[in-house]
């Protein structure tokens, strides 16, 4: 059966006193109601990544991600960040593949796949994020547009590398802006997605996958979209940088 998971995503968000009292305010809400059951993830800037696994020690299921990670192992490649500086510091996920990476800063299927296999090497596990444009979901090819992204990246991997990644479908068009895929168009992706790892891997690996929802989720919308078969929890942009709208969020799940 699928972990159920709640990432946060801070991005390019707050300095070091903001991210310290972001974190003790949400540690003070896990303290008053903490659902072990959910895994609760903080993706957080290079800088804060000590600071903030620090204040998170002891504490039950939170823990801390990297938002990226180099596609080379080592060397001269200036302002660069490992997987094995990562896994130095005991990081123990990383995010791979988000759009505004691939978007902004123009990174390919081969070099989130490249990411992806450094962080298993590092025992770091990926939160791999996949989505459609704009254009592609008006053109109705979203489903074979991500089926493609998967070929191209993390269906080369063998099923003992695959079964440790973590999915996050995040319909570009809906990060950030307020909009949020209909419910219809959330089962249809999840599902799309659960039945291509049964049908490359096997029945039992794509049943024990979490496949998180990412895309303007919030507190009013969270119980509904995790309602939602083959939903296992949500990667959380904007209302993640809120203590109360994120443990909100993560309180919503059964």
């Amino acid at each position: 059966m699928p972990r159920k998971i709640v990432a946060a995503n801070w991005k390019m968000n707050n300095d070091e006193y903001s991210s310290k009292k972001l974190t003790f305010d949400f540690l003070k809400y896990i303290s008053e109601s903490n659902n072990t059951k959910v895994l609760k993830i903080l993706s957080v800037p290079f800088p804060f990544l000590n600071t903030v696994t620090k204040m998170c020690e002891g504490v039950d299921s939170v823990f801390v991600s990297a938002q990226n990670s180099s596609d080379y192992s080592e060397g001269a490649y200036t302002g660069e960040v490992s997987a094995k500086m990562l896994s130095s510091i005991s990081v123990p996920f990383s995010l791979v593949g988000h759009s505004e990476r691939r978007e902004i800063f123009g990174e390919s299927d081969d070099i989130v796949f490249a990411k992806t296999r450094l962080l298993l090497e590092n025992n770091i596990t990926p939160i791999f994020c996949c989505g459609e444009p704009i254009n592609i979901r008006k053109d109705n090819t979203h489903l074979s547009f991500v089926e493609e992204q998967l070929n191209l990246s993390v269906f080369k991997l063998k099923s003992s590398e695959f079964k440790k990644i973590i999915i996050a479908y995040e319909p570009v068009w809906a990060i950030g802006t307020g909009e949020t895929a209909s419910e219809n168009d959330i089962s249809e992706m999840h599902r799309h997605i659960r039945s291509l790892i049964k049908s490359k891997y096997s029945s039992s690996l794509s049943n024990d996958i979490s496949i998180l929802y990412g895309g303007s989720l919030k507190p009013e919308n969270a119980k509904q979209i995790f309602d939602i078969k083959n939903v296992d929890g949500g990667l959380i942009g904007g209302a993640s940088l809120n203590a109360k709208d994120f443990i909100d969020i993560v309180n919503s799940i059964n």
